[in-house]
């Protein structure tokens, strides 16, 4: 099952994925509420098989997740995963006007029956689409303020 919305941005690719590709930037744009600050990360995400490492909140429940980058295109397409196999993953494409089209998508078609059972149950689906929408709203506004500087 695959969750996702899209919106365009009038900024170019470069700018938008340089927002993506910072960890540090990740609660900036969070329209869900969950994303905390950065415990560990590198400067920028360059590359498959990098991690990084946030304190999050569920429920009012405070916990600490460690992800790993799985898919990696500058400027195209950036996903991470933790320790299920559900990937949050963001694909850019430039639009002819010199903006980008960006999808994000919560991707659990590699999880296993009782995550996929649990994920369902908990109402996550749902509760991502929301989360996407808003996080590609703050998303939109953070890369076009950055495009002006």
């Amino acid at each position: 099952m695959t969750v996702s919305d899209t919106v365009t941005v009038d900024a170019p690719p470069a700018v938008v994925f340089a927002i993506l590709a910072d960890p540090r930037q990740h609660s900036r744009i969070d329209g869900s509420g969950s994303v905390g600050s950065v415990i560990a990360a590198p400067d920028r995400i360059t590359r498959t098989g990098q991690t990084f490492t946030v304190r999050m909140r569920l429920f009012g429940v405070p916990y600490v997740i460690r992800n790993r980058v799985v898919e990696f295109e500058p400027d195209r397409r950036i996903a991470w995963r933790h320790f299920t196999a559900n990937r949050w993953r963001y694909e850019l494409s430039p639009t002819a006007d010199g903006g980008t089209t960006v999808t994000e998508s919560f991707d659990t078609s590699r999880a296993d029956g009782v995550t996929d059972a649990v994920v369902r149950w908990a109402g996550f689906p749902e509760r991502n689409r929301q989360g996407i929408t808003a996080t590609l709203e703050r998303l939109k506004k953070a890369a076009e303020a950055d495009a002006r500087i």
